[in-house]
């Protein structure tokens, strides 16, 4: 006798960032920001390619050396040497979404700072250079620009990534955790060393080389106070397949892109190629040159998700054809008919066969 799997995912939940790219969430909290300090977000944000409306999507993805521009631009017009710890002042450890979860998750300290350095590249950013340095006192999480981005100006992004991790090193490491040192790369003016010690909690230290955050090494053994076991698993499962999928491509992350979309009712060329970073105009150019069309495309996605989903017994029709983005059960037979030549109560009944 055969049996399903208990759950499956055909792939990502969302598109990944490709190499480049980062998600949108660094940007919470900036129109605010800007605003306080009199500038306009719009203007600044449109004068380096962004769309000042699509970074309302914290998993909108970002070209990182526009996104890099923007805050150093942000810092020396207004005069801001910390522009982006000023930014991280409004905003938490939920900036790297999926990442920040599994951290809360993990059963020790450690555990989670290794999770975050495995998986903030693969989901969030793949600028990102991460490391966990241990030593029998001290430890270091390093942090900084992956140095295959060429000409990547990410000093103030470093400086808010930095303070969003002290801050979910206190949250992970609870009452116990007291960082030793942080360590941030060019900071020259001398009245800014106080202003990170206090936003820090802890000594600045000059250095060359990664930025980094140190305490002390026993606390890698810390439980984590809202450390969840099946959680962890579950996460830690569906990242260690995200990892090693390698899903790099424009079609692979396209098709991420659409299968997230159906229930939403968000499945068009724009809207994905907007997600994706693109203009749509680019996206349809990129698909021509692979002798594809956005709706082959869809229509493929919504034939596999649909063979996955008659496979589970445990729902109706009627929810098949929700989760596949149809309003009415009709519409979705006509297209599966079309697509098998078989009716979707025919085909079930052929799977619960071959499952018997």
């Amino acid at each position: 006798m055969q049996h399903t799997a208990f759950f499956s995912l055909a792939g990502p939940l969302d598109a990944l960032p490709a190499p480049g790219q980062m998600r949108a969430a660094n940007f919470n909290g900036f129109h605010d920001l800007i605003y306080r300090l009199g500038g306009d977000s719009r203007q600044i944000l449109g004068r380096f390619g962004i769309d000042p409306l699509a970074i309302g999507d914290a998993d909108y993805l970002v070209d990182c050396k526009a996104l890099g521009s923007v805050f150093e631009y942000c810092s020396s017009r207004f005069d801001r040497s910390l522009f982006g710890l000023d930014l991280a002042d409004l905003q938490g450890p939920n900036v790297f979404g999926l990442v920040a979860a599994i951290c809360r998750a993990a059963p020790t300290l450690g555990e989670a700072i290794r999770c975050f350095v495995k998986y903030l590249p693969v989901v969030h950013s793949p600028v990102s250079y991460l490391e966990l340095v241990e030593g029998s006192e001290v430890c270091e999480l390093r942090f900084g620009g992956n140095a295959m981005v060429q000409d990547f100006d990410g000093c103030q992004i470093m400086h808010e990534g930095g303070l969003l991790i002290a801050k979910l090193l206190r949250e992970v490491g609870g009452a116990g955790f007291q960082p030793l040192y942080v360590i941030l790369a060019n900071v020259t003016r001398q009245n800014d060393i106080a202003e990170i010690e206090r936003r820090f909690g802890c000594p600045f230290r000059k250095a060359t080389g990664a930025n980094a955050i140190a305490f002390a090494t026993r606390l890698l053994d810390q439980p984590v106070a809202g450390a969840s076991r099946q959680l962890f698993q579950l996460l830690d499962g569906y990242l260690v397949r995200v990892h090693h999928a390698a899903r790099l491509s424009l079609v692979d992350r396209l098709e991420d892109c659409i299968r997230a979309s159906f229930q939403s009712g968000h499945c068009s060329a724009d809207w994905c190629a907007n997600k994706l970073g693109m203009s749509p105009r680019s996206l349809r150019i990129r698909l021509c040159q692979l002798n594809l069309k956005f709706s082959e495309v869809v229509e493929r996605q919504r034939m596999n998700a649909a063979n996955t989903c008659l496979g589970r017994l445990d729902l109706s029709l009627d929810e098949v054809a929700y989760a596949l983005g149809y309003a009415e059960q009709s519409s979705f037979g006509r297209a599966f008919k079309r697509w098998t030549g078989m009716t979707p109560q025919a085909h079930r009944e052929v799977l619960k066969r071959m499952q018997a």
